[in-house]
């Protein structure tokens, strides 16, 4: 039984890609055998001319031995040269005039194929600008030549005429054809070019995404598992230091009640994820309430106490900005500051911007580099437009402070203008 082939082993190195329509099986034969088909251009070529070199013009002198060394060593050599056309452009169009200048002394005839292949190698693979420079050039070196013999007495009228119809009209020819297949060549390296730079965008954007998913994530895991853990070691020592059974009892219920919320809180948010929905929230099911995380610290012993001045906006990110911070700050005052004596909460709605501070004595030691927390805090704010400074406040006294945007006020305030 033979084993599944791999979907690895099917997809092209460009998967992906809007390629064009596939060549056909002459087409991908000489695309894979390059070198073969310009030894079979070029011998063509060197055929050709010499067949045109065996028949000279009447009543032109037959050619002297001399001349045929000379015309067979030029016409050799530029067949040679004509292999290496694809790279070396400029030595074998060079080389292909040579030859028709050559045939024009020896045999008073020209016309080999070989400047044809040439101005065509030229639009295909350098440009069509130059193709027709070049074509110029020939027409124009065998043109001059052509006079000066027919000035000379060497050339009939007729042989002038021949000798420039003899290059120009298969110079225009091949320049034509490879304008056409050069400029759809450049124009699919063009697609392609495009189409692996867009992949390679796609991918980039996704390596973002999928980095911004990812501190997302952990923002709300850290917001949900510190404060939650934080609350409920801090009940559940002070139940373990209590000799009254009754303030055990409460201390260990409100740890349970705080356990259950954060559980509540991860399985929505999971649940998310595993929907697969990327366009769902990852924000919880409801803003955390700064009332509730005071009441939390208040249940495990701490002396916290809030004061909130004005209508909350009832945008929801800043909602849930405002919830999270508080949480923060005051996770942070119950870890750090175990002995403090106070530790305030103040929000002001009615300030522009939002303002939230959290202020706790018993801080000591030096301040230490951000955490998660509040880089995570950072970083809501920062969304929102607004900032957030952890600093100590001087006698021992740490402030956290936020000032975000009133969202639904600026909305108002576009709607109007």
């Amino acid at each position: 039984m033979s084993s599944p082939r791999s979907r690895s082993s099917d997809v092209l190195a460009d998967d992906g890609l809007r390629l064009p329509r596939p060549p056909g099986v002459i087409r991908r034969f000489w695309a894979r055998h390059p070198l073969f088909a310009d030894i079979l251009i070029a011998l063509i070529c060197l055929t050709a001319s010499f067949g045109v070199s065996a028949i000279p013009d009447d009543p032109y002198p037959v050619v002297s031995p001399a001349a045929s060394a000379v015309l067979g060593i030029v016409t050799v050599t530029s067949c040679v040269l004509l292999v290496w056309r694809r790279t070396r452009t400029t030595t074998a169009v060079v080389a292909a005039i040579i030859v028709d200048l050559t045939l024009l002394v020896t045999t008073a005839s020209t016309g080999s194929p070989m400047f044809t292949v040439a101005v065509y190698t030229v639009a295909v693979y350098r440009s069509t600008r130059l193709a027709w420079i070049w074509l110029g050039v020939g027409c124009t070196a065998v043109t001059a030549l052509a006079l000066a013999m027919l000035l000379a007495g060497d050339l009939t009228l007729q042989d002038l005429w021949n000798a420039m119809l003899s290059v120009t009209v298969p110079g225009v020819i091949g320049v034509l054809i490879g304008m056409n297949i050069g400029g759809r060549r450049r124009y699919v390296e063009a697609i392609i070019d495009r189409s692996r730079q867009l992949l390679v965008e796609r991918d980039q954007q996704a390596q973002l995404a999928a980095a911004a998913e990812r501190d997302r994530i952990a923002r709300e895991m850290h917001d949900i598992v510190s404060h939650s853990l934080t609350v409920v070691v801090a009940l559940s020592e002070g139940a373990a230091a209590t000799d009254d059974r009754s303030r055990s009892r409460d201390a260990s219920l409100a740890a349970a009640r705080t356990a259950r919320s954060a559980l509540t809180e991860m399985r929505s948010m999971l649940g998310v994820l595993r929907d697969g929905d990327s366009d769902a929230s990852l924000a919880p099911l409801e803003p955390a309430s700064p009332a509730a995380t005071v009441a939390a610290a208040q249940a495990a012993g701490f002396p916290a106490s809030i004061a909130v001045r004005g209508d909350p906006d009832p945008a929801p990110a800043v909602r849930f900005a405002v919830g999270r911070i508080v949480q923060e700050g005051v996770t942070n005052a119950i870890r750090h500051a175990p002995s403090a004596t106070a530790i305030d909460v103040r929000i002001d709605h009615a300030a522009t911007p939002l303002i939230i501070e959290i202020v706790n004595d018993g801080a000591t030691g030096e301040p230490s580099e951000a955490g998660f927390g509040l880089r995570g805090l950072a970083e809501r704010a920062a969304l929102l437009g607004g900032r957030v400074v952890s600093a100590p406040a001087g006698a021992g006294r740490w402030m956290l402070r936020a000032e975000l945007p009133h969202r639904t006020r600026e909305l108002l305030e576009g709607a109007e203008s």
